[in-house]
């Protein structure tokens, strides 16, 4: 099987080399530069430290190659959200697509699969995602991960590509769930994170604990499932991989770039601070606003994005954003 991954950062390198004991892989990365690294020192040292990259793996920068490749198998778009339509745009629209990228689009307020069918309707597209840290997929720990498409055949590409040893394969018909639930929870781990945070620099008895931080996972994935619902996914995919599973990982992982953002936000270090010291991509400080403007736009209440929202924007003190939070007048349990 021919696959072609477009991307060189941490998941696109950890899924190539995973494959490429199986498959004909072909690795794009955009800078030439980063490409003859990969190439010579079989590394992702950036993104991935400590992995030798499987030596059947090819590497390339030059996108009509990649193009090509991916014409004749399957494309995995491995770019961060604010990459994907540009990737969708030059692929042919008879290319069979599956993207890693957990987001809404800025600007837009699109998940992937609206991009897709407004760019490509009725080409086979879907997307890959699930609780997974690119670091130990790409040392063969065990992983599972969903493969969501409207389309049943790309879902079974997905498979063939992927399934095996330490990686595990499941598929589903519902792509709208799957990708709510990778793009929320970053923001419910950046909440999550907070909490964390502020209760390792407190010493009053009554700062906030586990018990919190398992009341906020919980009421995130309320959250979660609300903002899907409304969107036409189907309920049980958030107590699936991509929902609770995805959510319980980016919450509570130590390799978690959303949480880390958190837990420097309570350290009192400031947005531009926090995401510099990361020196990656945390999805979520770009789609918390996106979420909460589409929730907003259908009426639900997300009462955590929004403390998130006035965090990040700096409108609100972590401390006032948890105070807020258990302010709140009783209520009903229910969605």
């Amino acid at each position: 099987m021919k696959l072609t991954v477009l991307g060189a950062g941490a998941w696109g390198t950890a899924l190539a080399h995973c494959a490429a004991a199986r498959h004909d892989v072909l690795l794009w990365a955009r800078d030439p530069v980063q490409a003859g690294l990969l190439q010579r020192d079989r590394r992702n040292a950036r993104y991935l430290p400590g992995v030798d990259l499987d030596l059947r793996l090819r590497i390339t920068d030059d996108w009509s190659v990649a193009a090509q490749h991916g014409a004749e198998g399957l494309t995995i778009i491995a770019t961060p959200m604010s990459g994907l339509r540009e990737a969708l745009q030059r692929l042919s629209p008879q290319c069979s697509v599956l993207w890693l990228c957990k987001g809404f689009e800025a600007g837009s307020g699109a998940l992937g699969h609206e991009i897709a069918q407004s760019l490509r309707p009725g080409g086979a597209s879907g997307v890959l995602s699930g609780p997974s840290f690119a670091l130990e997929v790409a040392q063969g720990r065990p992983t599972a991960l969903v493969a969501a498409s409207t389309d049943p055949d790309l879902c079974q590409q997905a498979v063939q590509a992927f399934h095996g040893g330490a990686l595990r394969i499941y598929t589903s018909p519902d792509p709208t769930g799957v990708e709510v639930g990778g793009a929320v929870k970053n923001v419910m781990a950046i909440a999550t994170g907070i909490l964390d945070g502020l209760a390792a620099q407190a010493t009053a008895a009554t700062a906030p604990g586990l018990n919190a931080r398992a009341a906020l996972i919980t009421r995130g994935l309320v959250e979660i499932t609300r903002l899907g619902l409304a969107l036409g996914a189907r309920a049980e995919t958030f107590m699936g991989l991509s929902g609770l599973g995805d959510l319980v990982l980016t919450a509570t992982g130590a390799l978690s770039r959303n949480r880390q953002v958190g837990l420097m936000l309570a350290e009192g270090r400031s947005l531009d601070e926090a995401v510099a010291a990361l020196g990656h991509v945390a999805e979520g400080v770009y789609s918390a606003a996106t979420v909460l403007a589409r929730a907003q736009a259908l009426g639900l209440d997300m009462p955590i994005t929004a403390a998130v929202v006035e965090v990040l924007q700096g409108r609100l003190a972590p401390a006032q954003a948890v105070a807020r939070l258990m302010g709140r007048d009783a209520r009903s349990e229910a969605f």
